[in-house]
């Protein structure tokens, strides 16, 4: 018997991730998503992980721009989840945005970001796993936004008080 999707679904659901904006240029063009499937791979060599979905737009994106940052978002930046979770061109014209080595877009307004040069691209069934040599990166302060359960939540005050 084959296991249900949907119990996966609800099974994860239940594990609480942060949430990130991954972004890439390709020339001039910037584009970008939300993802919670990312994590680190490896401190030496430095890599990272983004999972992306073989029919996503942006799946093409990265592959032709060969690189990416991470974007992690703080607890008031839920509408930058929202707008990034949309399909379609993305608009980053309201956006502060700088650049790194790569030229991967970086909100300078979120919590922490890491920039990518993309080093491989490995298979894992209707997904592909995007890894990422870290360049770069950088961390600010405040708190986390968080998804569980379907819903974006919060941690403690007190949680990410001293977080280094």
């Amino acid at each position: 018997m084959a296991f249900d999707p949907k119990l996966q679904r609800q099974v994860m659901g239940r594990f609480a991730t942060g949430v990130v904006v991954v972004t890439t240029c390709v020339g001039e063009q910037f584009s970008g998503m939300t993802a919670n499937a990312v994590m680190s791979l490896s401190l030496d060599p430095p890599l990272v992980v983004v999972s992306v979905d073989k029919s996503a737009s942006m799946h093409g994106l990265l592959q032709e721009g060969q690189c990416f940052a991470i974007n992690v978002l703080r607890l008031d930046q839920e509408e930058l989840s929202n707008r990034f979770a949309q399909r379609g061109p993305k608009d980053f014209s309201d956006l502060s945005i700088k650049t790194a080595e790569t030229g991967a877009p970086i909100l300078v307004d979120a919590l922490a970001y890491l920039d990518c040069r993309l080093v491989e691209i490995t298979a894992a069934g209707d997904h592909d796993m995007f890894i990422g040599e870290c360049l770069g990166g950088e961390t600010g302060d405040g708190a986390p936004l968080i998804f569980f359960g379907g819903r974006y939540g919060e941690l403690t005050e007190e949680s990410v008080q001293g977080a280094s």
